[in-house]
């Protein structure tokens, strides 16, 4: 296999990865039925969302290993964590085989918080790797994938695990658990070897990444529509499955062009000598213009972090920002259940499906628009998406089923927006050789964001409880999560405001990039 074909094997294979990683993500749509399990109130289940969010606190753990070590055997190592938390957690709360402490369960749950970064981690670098010119576009289709986590495991739970919403949450666990492990065992081979930087025509990379857009943009159409739409959920995962396998097409392909090619090259091989050199040179030149435009502002050894103000503005901003989406997205289910909507798991599908779209978005753009004048810098759009995501909080003070979906679906795409152009901010500012250690130690700032702003809701929401008179810790009323929306919304307006002074400290960077 020839290291160009490689690379795209590779790719293909960090998109399967990617679109099981998220078991985070399916925490919404079982989380009440796992306060039941435990019998605990709801600032201990805050507590167990906060241990998943708290395991990337060691992310950039991950990032040092896989410095030392073969990336299969990070894989395997993120694989393996999952499995052993969210597997011992299935044994003990559902089979009821042993006992464990609430303190234990939320140890296992800080672990397969863990386990996500060490795969995610081996993702992004064999993404930047495999595709250093077009490493913004690798990185944030690859990211978009894991969107679809959410809704990948809420149709396989509704078609095998739902005879009842008890069994429901069980069948989340046990997915957790074993999914991401056999993923990892499946596309490991894969990423045996570090895929080469090719003489490949530019050409063929463009073929591929617009026809990989299109396979994309067709996934999430049909992961929204399903979500929108009610069809039998057996034939829904089997649509998802087929839209998975679709982008095998592309290192198919790009092995028989290479096939017939060389055929026949070995038939005028003595026509073709002078023609191949100059065009090697040509390719030669483009790539080296790509990089320039492409660039970082410089390379940050993770240990000189803490000495740049620039950091500490782009650690502020993620904190007030796509961590404030992410801890809407763990108190989800009980926002719906407060509200009166018993629809939590379509919410989920539906933020996921669309988050997806959110993650693909700045990649879309960077592709087609990136040598456009009127194309954004990465922190101007973060501002754009962190302004709608204050509107969206603002829909959500209004007591509709409605206003609960649009503003489910806003906080989807451009939470996922955030996401993806989070990880191309880190590269740009801090450069690619420590970028498994730099991002990762930006996303320490979820855990901290989590256990502040989720304890808070819990607060409100236990104030609610008690207005109500009622012994069970549950509240229902608008009033539950009001101030808490405001709360959160406060909070990514001064992300809004951080971005606006990172573009202004980096304006001569981004205006020399573009």
């Amino acid at each position: 296999m020839t290291p160009n074909v490689l690379r795209w094997f590779s790719l293909v294979a960090i998109l399967w990865l990617q679109s099981i990683n998220g078991t985070n993500l399916s925490f919404p749509a079982y989380s009440s039925q796992l306060k039941e399990f435990l019998s605990i109130s709801q600032f201990k289940l805050n507590y167990l969302s906060f241990a998943s969010d708290a395991g990337k606190v060691l992310g950039f753990v991950s990032g040092i290993a896989a410095v030392y070590l073969p990336l299969p055997l990070v894989l395997l190592a993120g694989g393996s964590l999952g499995f052993a938390s969210y597997g011992l957690q299935y044994l003990c709360i559902v089979k009821k085989m042993f006992t464990l402490s609430f303190y234990q369960i939320w140890g296992l749950s800080f672990l397969a918080g863990n386990s996500i970064c060490w795969i995610n981690t081996a993702c992004y670098i064999v993404a930047i790797n495999s595709f250093p010119v077009n490493r913004q576009v690798a990185v944030g289709i690859t990211a978009s994938y894991q969107g679809l986590s959410g809704k990948i495991y809420t149709d396989i739970v509704q078609t095998f695990f739902y005879s009842s919403q008890r069994e429901a949450a069980s069948g989340y666990l046990l997915l957790n658990s074993l999914v991401p492990l056999v993923g990892c065992l499946v596309t490991a081979p894969m990423l045996m070897r570090e895929a080469k930087t090719t003489s490949s025509s530019s050409w063929d990379v463009n073929v591929g990444f617009i026809v990989l857009f299109v396979v994309t943009i067709a996934t999430g159409i049909y992961a929204v529509a399903t979500s929108l739409l009610s069809a039998p959920a057996g034939l829904v995962l089997v649509g998802i499955v087929l839209f998975l396998l679709a982008p095998l097409a592309i290192p198919v392909g790009v092995g028989v062009k290479e096939i017939m090619s060389c055929g026949r090259n070995q038939q005028k091989v003595h026509d073709l000598e002078v023609p191949i050199e100059e065009n090697q040179n040509k390719e030669d030149e483009e790539v080296f213009d790509e990089k320039v435009i492409v660039g970082v502002k410089e390379e940050v050894e993770w240990t000189k972090l803490c000495k740049k103000l620039d950091f500490w503005i782009y650690f502020g901003l993620y904190l007030f920002g796509p961590t404030v989406g992410l801890v809407f997205m763990n108190n989800l289910g009980q926002i719906a259940e407060s509200r009166g909507c018993a629809a939590t798991t379509s919410l989920v599908a539906l933020s996921s499906s669309l988050g997806f779209f959110g993650r693909l978005l700045p990649s879309l753009l960077d592709y087609f628009l990136s040598r456009n004048k009127y194309m954004p810098s990465s922190p101007v759009s973060m501002a754009v998406s962190l302004v709608a995501m204050v509107a969206s909080f603002l829909i959500l003070l209004i007591d509709s089923d409605i206003a609960l979906y649009i503003s489910t679906a806003m906080i989807g795409v451009f939470s996922g927006a955030l996401t993806s152009l989070s990880v191309t901010m880190t590269a740009e500012l801090f450069g690619t050789k420590h970028f498994g250690v730099n991002h990762n130690i930006v996303v320490g700032s979820i855990p901290i964001g989590s256990f502040g702003f989720g304890l808070f809701a819990a607060k409100v929401y236990r104030d609610g409880a008690a207005f109500d008179g009622r012994f069970d810790g549950k509240c229902y009323g608008m009033y539950c999560f009001q101030t808490t929306l405001i709360f959160w919304g406060t909070l990514c307006s001064i992300a809004a405001v951080l971005s606006a002074v990172l573009y202004l400290r980096n304006r001569k960077f981004y205006s020399h990039k573009r």
